[in-house]
């Protein structure tokens, strides 16, 4: 995407179209537009042509793209998963590595993020009947990677609203959920990480849609992108009246929600109750 984004802003520089850009590299007019947009792979020689043709001399910008390029075409380490991820999932899991900031609203379970291994792999069952158990593995343990990034030493700000029934709604028997529950109370403490639940007593609110997360990036050539996960498939949003969209949505919740030290509060009184 950060490839793609400096691409784009190179050829509208020099007033290229699209068109004439996919002619210097033999491709389609659609062809620049996904590479623009960071969705598809890259082949060294058709970015040298393309900077080539955006009249770009100077040795060290060219390296520094072709470095980008070449970085831009290795697999990920959640790759090696894609035999038990849905098609669309590998997608989110890079751009959420890339983040900076994450901000969510959930309300069917606990946000991947935060749940804990016995959580996960209840949650993982439930969402997978009549997997093999070593497939129900691999797809916890790829949930316990991607938490790493949370808790590392450059994580992300992870701001989180969580609807009511999220917390009740309940994974496993009484003693994972007291565990995901307390679990929950400790991960909130951290720096990086606003928690709030959305309860019961305010009534309707903003998430009426359902669950979203946002995604925002440390590069400034990157727009923030919406991800919307559906039976099937998933959405990815990026224009930018649909982002504000989302983010006027998650602001009003965050308002309507109590604060952390409250919310975390309710979470401790279910987890007595569970």
């Amino acid at each position: 995407m950060l490839l793609g984004s400096q691409l784009r802003r190179l050829r509208e520089a020099r007033g290229i179209t699209r068109e004439a850009a996919g002619y210097s590299i033999r491709a389609s007019e659609s062809k620049i537009s996904r590479m623009e947009l960071g969705r598809v792979s890259f082949k060294t020689r058709d970015v040298e042509d393309l900077l080539t043709l955006y009249g770009i001399d100077d040795e060290a910008e060219r390296e520094s793209l072709l470095s980008l390029a070449r970085e831009a075409n290795v697999a990920g380490w959640w790759h090696s998963y894609s035999d038990v991820l849905p098609s669309w999932f590998p997608t989110y899991v890079g751009l959420e590595g890339a983040a900076h900031l994450i901000r969510v609203y959930e309300v069917q379970f606990v946000h991947g993020l935060l749940q804990t291994e016995d959580y996960a792999r209840a949650v993982v069952r439930r969402g997978m009947r009549g997997a093999s158990a070593a497939d129900v593995e691999r797809r916890v343990a790829l949930r316990l990677e991607r938490q790493k990034h949370l808790l590392g030493d450059h994580a992300p700000e992870f701001h989180i609203v969580l609807d009511e029934a999220a917390l009740h709604r309940p994974y496993g028997d009484r003693e994972v959920m007291r565990g995901q529950l307390r679990h929950l109370i400790e991960v909130s403490e951290r720096p990086n990480v606003r928690l709030q639940v959305m309860p019961f007593a305010f009534g309707g609110h903003s998430g009426e849609s359902g669950a979203f997360t946002l995604l925002s990036f440390p590069e400034s050539d990157l727009s923030d992108v919406v991800y919307l996960e559906q039976l099937t498939s998933a959405l990815y949003l990026d224009k930018r009246e649909d982002v504000a969209q989302y983010e006027h949505a998650l602001k009003e919740l965050q308002q309507d929600s109590p604060g952390p030290e409250e919310s975390r509060d309710l979470i401790a009184r279910l987890a007595e109750q569970v």
